[in-house]
């Protein structure tokens, strides 16, 4: 039984960062909660796409991606950081008119919990600063009363 909803917004880019420690924290979450809580990736607007603002760090790791004009193309860019990323967590995609990072601040990308009221029990930092699994771990804990 679902008791409330979990969701972060994590983009392309961001592998390198979210790559170690965090993304592996976010896994333990996952393993942990996935039972009683809906974990989901809101794959959003690229961050760093080629024909934009390109980091360094993509080059170096060989991310190169366009921004993607089309839903096709951005699920096809959201399958591809899936596969780099080796998440489990299910991933849904904002519409190309950036609706969900635009209501909920998710640029460029921040961590959610949903609680069983449906009102936002938590809402992380932005990130890649404020991506911070531990207190989304806390909140956690204080939405299922742990």
């Amino acid at each position: 039984m679902l008791q409330g909803e979990a969701a972060t917004t994590i983009d392309l880019h961001l592998i390198n960062r979210v790559a170690g420690g965090e993304r592996d924290a976010i896994a333990e979450l996952y393993d942990r909660h996935g039972e009683r809580i809906a974990f989901f990736v809101v794959y959003i607007k690229e961050a760093h796409p080629e024909d934009g603002w390109a980091l360094t760090d993509n080059q170096d790791e060989q991310i190169a991606l366009v921004d993607p004009v089309t839903l096709d193309e951005r699920a096809a860019v959201a399958d591809a950081c899936a596969v780099r990323l080796q998440t489990r967590i299910p991933i849904l995609l904002d519409e190309l008119d950036n609706a969900v990072a635009s209501a909920y601040g998710g640029w460029p990308d921040r961590l959610y919990l949903i609680g069983r009221d449906g009102r936002v029990a938590f809402q992380g930092g932005e990130g890649p600063f404020g991506f911070k699994p531990e207190e989304l771990a806390s909140a956690i804990a204080k939405e299922l009363e742990l």
